[in-house]
């Protein structure tokens, strides 16, 4: 077979540095080849990246639907099976391997020389073509605030049996901060730190035993948590880990802290032997061809040093790049499942001009590696919407999130009441939408529709959510859309796109608030204009009476701009409702944008003069619409996301909403119609509203309540019935209740004979030998179409809305 070498002649053909799957599976594959090849190891055995977890992991075999290529025997199985596996083909193959061979440098003397590769101790070696599987656990992330290099503050974890009786905070959530946490568990108190609201960037089975362990009692996962500094106590235990959760600050005293907070490339030394990176991002992987081939001709990079770190894909990578380099290029493993998704949109494309396509389209796409890429393709759904079809509604809590592979889309901006609707937004090819509510977690905040030639990408919440914790570069392209569609929103559908660019250069800082936190005070000099992108903010004023209520924003909304405008101190105060993240535009270079941008300065004026107006029409309300905002929002409606409420003037009391909710729900209403509190002729009924960070999440031992990505928050069979869900909901929407009998007719034995049991007396065993269990409203999650308690309500007085627009509403009516 020819080979792809240099014409020099060179001491190897093939050179391969590391000793990790990748790196392993190219070395039986040179050898199968006969090539003359060398394997390079750092340390004195062969793949370190296995030999590196702790003891006994069990190492999954994903992704499951590819096949194995390599000379290399690889399955599910534990750590050291694993490792044994290896060792017996390393041997029985005859591996040319060296250890202790740590390469510093790689370089060339002629543009047509073989690579030079040198060696820490000095030694020196030449191929023909060299092989980088060195992967990025070298590099590992440190937790970046005060104290993390403290003793007692480790990021990695060999043997969890060396620890026993002692508290111990993980932090990190991927699937090595959830294996040593369960692994610590049944000998320490472990408490497992998870930065985002759910497991997004672990694998389905980590997440259950997380889950198992929680439920167990041996395990505290603390969601929405970020750590803020590690203190020594001078005493036992000896650390205390200060972080903010969704209560608030908090500290745990404890003996250790292991951070698994993921690794970056070593980007300095992968530059030094002449490697480009698409990006001074610190965490961006070097640019590569499909396959696998680097900036430098005969130098490839595979495995997680090349953005992808599952086992069986690098041993695939391994083996691939070294038929590459013999001259017989294979297909890619994943080539026909990826064809196969692209075949309703490009039917005799090949995938490589398709993912390369996609890269040039826009900076966001061409921030994935073409791996990721690749990646993408497998993990979503293609649609090709015909025009004018509805992609999604305003207030609906669905949670895909659409790329814009050709065509466009019309986003529908929300008319104004009496107003006629704006003109929509055209979003083209590159674009992306469904970012807010990726990020917030919250309804859907526009209408989009399908424009001519629209083809999409639909990639699953969870999915979008694990890519962008892999890549800064793209968490910061989906920010940079998120306020860009933002201004379009909700400051000024027909804001050109270079004001836009303008507003955002100014500068942009994301800050966290806990429940409870001013974003600023009135009476305060004006810091920046705040975008909420996660949570909600209640708006206050204070009066002769104290703080009255004046709005309520949510997330893709902004509040601050008022002052920036006028240039005068803070009009209101604004406060947190729930968690929440607001990326703050800087108050002196946004008024300097706004100086030299006639345009940019109207819109914010006409803006504010819209608030101004709607403050100055509820401080001289005289029917009551301002104090019905002060009694909304004093109900906690700004903890909710979907809320029920009922309109008295309409309500005729049929109890039709209760009786529809008990026959969904195996005879257990999850209502009650006639308690909770009123105002004038709007009730609130106790039923769960479903909150942005929910109450009853709160100490549940079995970790039976979640919130979905769609919204609702539902209780699963898990429940123990310890009723401390009951006690922490603050609006009595959590009840236990007895599982519903089965509903069995009396036998005739005991209508003629007085034999078995009386008609109700089934249903009264079967409830006494049922354990409690927690029920709530859970948005008739499994039926289709809207709530049954709406849809049963004969005249319309029942209905289901968000806090943004039931006081947008209020705020309007009341002008």
């Amino acid at each position: 077979m020819p080979m792809m070498f240099a014409a020099t002649e060179a001491e190897y053909d093939i050179l391969i540095v590391g000793s990790g799957p990748a790196g392993l599976s190219a070395a039986a594959q040179a050898a199968a080849r006969g090539n003359r090849y060398l394997l390079l190891e750092a340390t004195e055995h062969a793949s370190d990246t296995i030999f590196r977890y702790q003891k006994g992991k069990h190492v999954m075999a994903e992704p499951g639907f590819l096949p194995l290529r390599s000379g290399m025997p690889f399955g599910e199985g534990t750590r050291e099976q694993i490792l044994g596996n290896w060792e017996c083909s390393l041997n029985a193959q005859g591996i040319a391997i060296r250890y202790g061979a740590k390469v510093i440098s790689i370089a060339r003397e002629t543009a047509d020389g073989p690579l030079l590769v040198g060696c820490e101790d000095g030694s020196r070696m030449s191929a023909r073509t060299v092989i980088l599987a060195i992967g990025v656990q070298g590099n590992l992330r440190r937790l970046g605030v005060p104290g993390d290099s403290l003793a007692g503050v480790q990021y990695t974890l060999s043997d969890p049996e060396e620890f026993s009786a002692e508290t111990i905070v993980v932090v990190g959530a991927g699937d090595a901060g959830i294996e040593n946490a369960c692994a610590l568990a049944p000998r320490n108190t472990v408490h497992l730190m998870n930065r985002n609201e759910e497991f997004t960037v672990c694998k389905d089975g980590n997440r259950n035993l997380a889950l198992a362990t929680a439920r167990s009692g041996r395990l505290t996962i603390w969601h929405s948590s970020f750590a803020t500094r590690i203190e020594e106590t001078g005493s036992e235990p000896p650390l205390a880990f200060v972080f903010n959760s969704r209560e608030g600050p908090r500290s745990i005293p404890c003996h250790r802290v292991i951070a698994r907070c993921g690794a970056t490339p070593p980007r300095k030394l992968l530059e030094s032997f002449g490697i480009a990176f698409p990006s001074s991002n610190p965490a961006a992987m070097p640019t590569l061809s499909e396959s696998y081939e680097s900036s430098v001709p005969g130098l490839f990079v595979v495995g997680a040093l090349g953005g992808y770190p599952l086992i069986k894909q690098a041993m695939n990578q391994g083996h691939e790049v070294v038929e590459t380099i013999n001259g017989t290029p294979l297909e890619p493993v994943d080539e026909p499942l990826i064809r196969e998704r692209l075949r309703p949109w490009r039917p005799d494309a090949e995938v490589r001009e398709v993912v390369d396509a996609l890269m040039r389209l826009s900076p966001f796409l061409g921030a994935f590696t073409r791996l990721q890429m690749r990646e993408l393709l497998l993990e979503s759904a293609l649609r090709v919407p015909a025009e004018g079809a509805v992609l999604m509604q305003r207030g609906d809590l669905t949670d895909s999130f659409f790329t814009i592979a050709a065509g466009c889309v019309r986003v529908h901006p929300e008319a104004a009441p009496g107003e006629a609707a704006p003109a929509p937004v055209e979003l083209w090819a590159g674009s992306f939408f469904g970012e807010i509510g990726l990020l917030s977690g919250r309804g859907r905040t526009a209408t989009v529709s399908a424009g001519p030639g629209c083809v999409l990408i639909e990639t699953p919440r969870t999915h979008m959510v694990a890519l962008m914790d892999s890549s800064d570069e793209l968490r910061s392209q989906i920010d940079l859309a998120f306020v860009r569609n933002a201004v379009l929103n909700f400051i000024d559908p027909d804001m050109e796109p270079a004001a836009i660019d303008a507003l955002i250069a100014a500068g942009v800082e994301l800050r966290r608030f806990k429940a409870g936190q001013d974003l600023f005070r009135e009476g305060d000099e004006p810091d920046g204009l705040y975008l909420i992108r996660r949570g909600a903010v209640e708006i206050t004023r204070r009066d002769a009476e104290g703080e009255r209520a004046l709005g309520y924003v949510g997330a893709g909304g902004y509040v601050g701009e008022m002052s920036l405008v006028d240039d005068s101190r803070r009009a209101a105060t604004v406060t947190a409702t729930v968690l929440t993240e607001a990326l703050v535009f800087d108050a002196a270079l946004l008024k300097s944008q706004l100086a030299g941008n006639s345009e940019l300065r109207q819109t914010m004026q006409a803006k504010a003069l819209e608030r101004t107006q709607s403050n100055i029409a509820r401080d001289d309300d005289s029917h009551a619409a301002s104090r019905l905002t002060d009694f909304l929002l004093a109900q906690g409606v700004g903890d909710a996301t979907n809320i029920l409420l009922i309109d008295e003037k309409r309500c005729i009391h049929c109890n039709n909403c209760e009786v529809a909710c008990a026959e969904s729900h195996d005879g257990i209403s999850r209502l009650r119609r006639d308690t909770g509190p009123s105002f004038d002729n709007l009730h609130i009924p106790v039923a769960c509203r479903h909150c942005e960070s929910p109450h009853c999440m709160k100490d549940c031992p079995p970790d039976a309540i979640s919130r979905s990505a769609d919204g609702e928050v539902l209780i699963s069979d898990a429940c123990i019935g310890c009723g401390n869900c009951v006690r922490n909901c603050p609006y009595g929407a959590v009840e236990l209740a007895l599982p519903a009998p089965a509903r069995k007719r009396p036998g005739l034995g005991w209508l003629f004979f007085g034999l078995g049991p009386a008609p109700g007396e089934p249903q009264a065993v079967a409830a006494t030998q049922a354990r409690k269990r927690a029920t709530k409203c859970d948005l008739c999650a499994s039926y289709d179409g809207n709530a049954r308690c709406v849809n049963a309500c004969p005249t319309g007085a029942a209905f289901r809305t968000s806090p943004e627009l039931l006081l947008r509403q209020i705020a309007t009516e009341g002008q």
